[in-house]
C-alpha cells in the first residue's frame, strides 16, 4: 500500500505592508465592513463548494492578535500546505502563490502536483468573481483515493452528526458531505410504487430509512446473519466461548517463603526507656498501696444498720370491720379483658356494647370488645389486620424517618409586609426655611393655632416672632438678660393671640403686637380680666396663705413692647401645657418638690398646686384633648387623674429609664414617650399599661416627640443626634385592629453643638409641615 500524504500546515513570515490593515471579506457585504465577527461565516448558495481556511485572531477592539508570533493564513492544495500573508495578498497562479517563499523545494514540489499524465501543467483551481468584482480562486475538490486516512469512508456520507433530519424538513436537502457539498433529498416515489417495492423485496431489505442519507437501508448478508442469531438467542459470533476458564488470581496455597525475607529489626525488640519508667512508677504506686486494686461494695444487710422489718399481715386473720384494723392492700386484679375467655366481669353488656359501637374511633378507650369464646380454636381472624397493615405502609411510605434539618428561613420574611413609604404621602422631606437669629441654643418654639406665625426662645433670652412662609423675624422682645427662655408655647383658639413663654423662675404672658388691632383688643381683654377678679376676691375673714404664685405687671417697659403678666413661682419652668379650651395651663418645674406642677387659671389669675407629694421628679404634665383628664409624667412612670372625680385612674408604665416627653393623640387613646435612653414607645391606653411598640432609630438621647394635631396620621421625634425621625401613624376606631406605625424619613440638617442635637419640634396645625429647634442657634420649616 502505497504511503499516505498528511497535508502539513507550514506557516510563512510574512511582512508588514499598507495592506495589512484591511481585511477583504468576498462574500460579506457593507454590513459587516466594520463588525466582528468570531466564528464561521456562512456563505452564499452559489459559493458552497469554496472551502476557505483564513483564520483570524481578532480581538474585542477589532484588532488582530498574534498567533505564534506571526499572523499567517493556510491554503491547503491537493495535501500540500502553501502560507500566504493575511495582508490581502491574493494569488493569481501557483507562481504567484509561491512568490514569498525562498524554498525551491516547495516550487519544485507544487510543479509537480500541477503537472497532469500528459506532462502538461493543470492548475487545480479555476478565477471567478466575487460580488464586490475581485477575482475569486475556487479549488477543485480533493480526491481521497487509495493514499488518504477516508478511503473507507462511503462516498456520500453526511456531515451534519447528531442532528435532526428534522431540522432540514423546510430544505431541499438533507445535509452535507466531507467536500462541503449538499446531499440532495431522496426522490420518494407515489403510494404505487412503494407498494411496487415492497412487492419485489430486494435481498437486504428493511422497509427502514437511513437516518443519516435518508435512502433506504439495506443491511448485507453478515449483518442479517446476526439479526438472525440474535433474534434466535444464539451466540452473535462464531468461535465465541461463553465458558471460559476462571483466571484465579489469587490461590489457596501457602507460600512458604514470604514477601521480604529483610531480617526483623532490632528495635522492634528493645522496650522504651521512657515506657518502662512510667510502669515502674505504677508498680511502685501499688507497692505502696497507693493504688488500690478496684473491689466492688459489699452489700451491707439491714441488720448492721439497726433496721428491721415485720410482715404485719403474716397471719392475717378475717376480722370484722374496725377503725383499728388495718386490712392488707389487695393486688390490682390482672388485665383479662384480652383473653378470649375473659371473666364474666369483664364481658360488655348490651348497653355497653351499643355505646361502645356509635362512639367515634377517637373517643373509645379501647380499640377492642372484649369476646368470650368457648375454646381458642374458635377465635376468629383479626377483621382489622390487612387494614392495620395497610396504614402501617402508609405510614412508612408517606412520612419516612428522615433526620429533619435546621429550618432556614430569613427573618426578613417573617416581619409584618409594611406599605411603601410613597403610597403615605404626604409628609415632610426636605427643609424649605431655615430661621436664623439666635444667639446659642433655641431651646423651644411653637406655631400659632393660625398657622401663620412662629414663635422660638434661646439662650439670649429673648423670643423672636418669625413670619412662617418667609422666614422674615417681624417682631423680638428680651425677657431677662440672666436667665434663658426654657419654653415657648401658644394659646389654643382664634379669638385671642396670647403667647406663653417661661425664663428662669417668671412666667409671662404676652400679646405681640404683629396682629389687627381688633385681635389685639380681644387678647389684651383676656389677659386683663383676671385683674379684676383678684381686686374683687374676698377671703371671708380667713387667714391668707402663702399663694403658689405671684401674678403683677412686668412693668412699664414690658407692657409697651406687649409683655402684660409676670407670673413669679418658686422653681425654674420647663414645661407649660395648654388647655384644649384656653382657660387652662400648666406648668412643670421638676426641681420642686410640692410645687413641681402647678395649674394656672388664665381668666381669674389664679395658680394651686394639685399635688402635695408626688412620687418621683415630675418631668411634664399635659391634658387629655377631649377629656378631663390630667397626664403628668415622672422619671419611670406616668399617671393619669381625673379632674372632675380627683381620683387616679391609671399608672402607664413605659418601661424606661428616663421620660424626656410626651403626647397624646389627638383621639385621645393613644400615646407616644420619648426617653434619654434613646427609645420610642407607643401606648394604646385601651390595651395595656405597657408599650405596644419600642422603636428604636436613634443613637442618642430623644429630647421631643409630637403627633400631628391637624388630622394627618403623622408623628415625629426629635434626637439629640441631630435628626428628626417621621413615623405614619395611624389608629382606627375598630378595637379589632392595632395601630399602623411605618418609618417614614429622616431628616438631617441640624448640627450636634456640645453633644446636644434637636432641643424641640412641632407641627403645622393643617399642613404636613414640621419646625425643629437645634443646638446650632437655628430653626428649620421641613415640608
Amino acid at each position: 500500500m502505497a504511503p499516505t500524504t498528511t497535508a502539513r500546515k507550514r506557516k510563512a513570515v510574512t511582512r508588514d505592508s499598507p495592506e495589512a490593515d484591511e481585511v477583504v471579506l468576498s462574500d460579506s457585504g457593507s454590513d459587516f465592513e466594520n463588525g466582528l465577527l468570531d466564528g464561521i461565516l456562512s456563505q452564499d448558495e452559489d459559493e458552497d463548494e469554496y472551502e476557505s481556511d483564513l483564520e483570524e485572531d481578532i480581538d474585542d477592539d477589532g484588532n488582530k492578535t498574534e498567533s505564534s508570533g506571526t499572523d499567517v493564513d493556510e491554503v491547503i492544495v491537493n495535501g500540500l500546505s502553501l502560507a500566504h500573508s493575511e495582508k490581502g495578498v491574493q494569488p493569481n497562479g501557483l507562481g504567484q502563490t509561491l512568490s514569498g517563499f525562498a524554498n525551491s523545494d516547495i516550487e519544485e514540489q507544487a510543479a509537480d502536483m500541477n503537472k497532469t499524465s500528459d506532462g502538461e501543467n493543470k492548475s487545480n483551481y479555476k478565477v471567478a468573481q466575487d460580488a464586490n468584482g475581485n477575482p475569486r480562486y475556487i479549488y477543485n475538490p480533493i480526491d481521497p483515493v487509495y493514499d488518504s486516512d477516508d478511503s473507507d469512508a462511503p462516498a456520500t456520507a453526511n456531515t451534519i452528526g447528531n442532528i435532526p433530519l428534522s431540522f432540514y424538513d423546510s430544505y431541499p436537502h438533507i445535509g452535507y458531505d466531507i467536500n462541503g457539498k449538499r446531499i440532495s433529498r431522496p426522490a420518494k416515489g407515489e403510494a404505487l410504487d412503494a407498494l411496487l417495492d415492497s412487492i419485489d423485496v430486494p435481498k437486504g431489505w428493511t422497509g427502514l430509512t437511513d437516518p443519516a442519507t435518508g435512502q433506504p437501508l439495506e443491511l448485507s448478508q453478515e449483518e442479517l446473519e446476526v439479526l438472525r442469531r440474535i433474534q434466535m438467542n444464539e451466540v452473535p459470533e462464531e468461535g465465541y466461548d461463553m465458558y471460559l476458564s476462571t483466571v484465579e488470581y489469587f490461590t489457596s496455597e501457602m507460600e512458604i517463603m514470604p514477601l521480604s525475607a529483610a531480617p526483623e529489626p532490632k528495635r522492634r525488640f528493645v522496650p522504651s526507656k521512657h515506657e518502662a519508667k512510667r510502669v515502674m512508677k505504677i508498680v511502685r504506686a501499688i507497692r505502696e498501696g497507693r493504688i488500690l486494686p478496684y473491689k466492688p461494695p459489699a452489700e451491707e444487710d439491714e441488720d448492721e444498720h439497726g433496721l428491721k422489718t415485720y410482715d404485719i399481715w403474716a397471719n392475717e386473720a378475717p376480722r370484722p370491720d374496725h377503725p383499728m384494723n388495718v386490712p392488707a392492700p389487695k393486688l390490682p386484679p390482672p388485665g383479662y379483658d384480652e383473653s378470649y375467655h375473659p371473666p364474666p366481669e369483664y364481658l360488655p353488656d348490651a348497653l355497653e356494647k351499643k355505646a361502645w359501637e356509635e362512639a367515634d374511633e377517637e373517643e373509645k378507650a379501647k380499640e377492642y370488645l372484649p369476646t368470650n369464646h368457648d375454646s381458642l380454636r374458635k377465635v376468629p381472624g383479626y377483621e382489622k389486620f390487612l387494614k392495620e397493615k395497610f396504614e402501617r405502609c402508609l405510614d412508612l411510605y408517606l412520612a419516612p424517618r428522615v433526620r429533619r434539618n435546621k429550618l432556614n428561613i430569613d427573618p426578613e420574611s417573617l416581619l409584618p409586609k409594611l406599605p411603601s413609604p410613597e403610597e403615605l404621602r404626604p409628609f415632610p422631606t426636605t427643609c424649605a426655611i431655615v430661621f436664623r437669629g439666635h444667639e446659642g441654643r433655641v431651646r423651644s418654639l411653637a406655631i400659632d393655632p393660625s398657622g401663620v406665625w412662629l414663635a422660638s426662645g434661646g439662650d439670649d433670652g429673648t423670643i423672636k416672632i418669625w413670619e412662617l412662609l418667609t422666614g422674615r423675624q417681624v417682631w423680638s422682645v428680651r425677657l431677662d438678660d440672666d436667665d434663658a427662655v426654657n419654653v415657648v408655647r401658644w394659646r389654643p383658639g382664634n379669638d385671642a393671640f396670647i403667647l406663653s413663654a417661661a425664663g428662669g423662675e417668671n412666667l409671662y404672658l404676652i400679646v405681640p403686637p404683629i396682629t389687627d388691632p381688633e385681635t389685639e383688643a380681644n387678647s389684651r381683654e383676656v389677659v386683663d380680666a383676671g385683674w379684676g377678679y383678684a381686686a374683687n376676691g374676698s377671703t371671708n375673714g380667713a387667714p391668707k396663705k402663702e399663694p403658689a404664685a405671684h401674678w403683677a405687671r412686668p412693668g412699664s417697659r414690658q407692657e409697651d413692647e406687649g409683655v402684660l403678666v409676670k407670673i413669679i413661682l418658686r422653681n425654674t419652668i420647663k414645661v407649660i401645657s395648654w388647655h384644649r379650651r384656653g382657660e387652662y395651663f400648666a406648668t412643670v418645674s421638676p426641681q420642686g418638690q410640692t410645687s413641681a406642677v402647678a395649674i394656672h387659671t388664665l381668666s381669674k389669675h389664679f395658680t394651686q398646686l394639685p399635688f402635695r407629694k408626688l412620687k418621683g421628679l415630675a418631668q411634664t404634665a399635659q391634658f387629655h384633648p377631649l377629656k378631663p383628664i390630667f397626664f403628668v409624667a415622672t422619671q419611670r412612670m406616668i399617671r393619669s387623674y381625673d379632674l372632675s372625680k380627683q381620683e387616679l385612674l391609671k399608672i402607664i408604665q413605659p418601661g424606661a429609664r428616663w421620660i424626656s416627653s410626651f403626647d397624646l393623640h389627638p383621639g385621645g387613646d393613644n400615646l407616644i414617650v420619648g426617653s434619654y435612653d434613646k427609645r420610642l414607645l407607643w401606648h394604646d391606653l385601651d390595651l395595656s399599661v405597657r408599650p405596644y411598640k419600642t422603636l428604636r432609630y436613634h443613637q442618642k438621647a430623644i429630647r421631643a416627640v409630637k403627633f400631628h394635631q391637624g388630622g394627618l396620621p403623622l408623628f415625629a421625634d426629635a434626637s439629640d443626634d441631630g435628626t428628626i425621625q417621621i413615623f405614619h401613624g395611624k389608629v382606627v376606631g375598630d378595637l379589632m385592629e392595632n395601630a399602623t406605625i411605618v418609618p417614614l424619613k429622616v431628616l438631617r440638617g441640624h448640627q450636634v453643638k456640645k453633644e446636644l442635637g434637636v432641643l424641640d419640634i412641632d407641627w403645622h396645625p393643617r399642613e404636613p409641615w414640621c419646625v425643629s429647634a437645634g443646638a446650632d442657634g437655628t430653626c428649620r420649616l421641613w415640608a
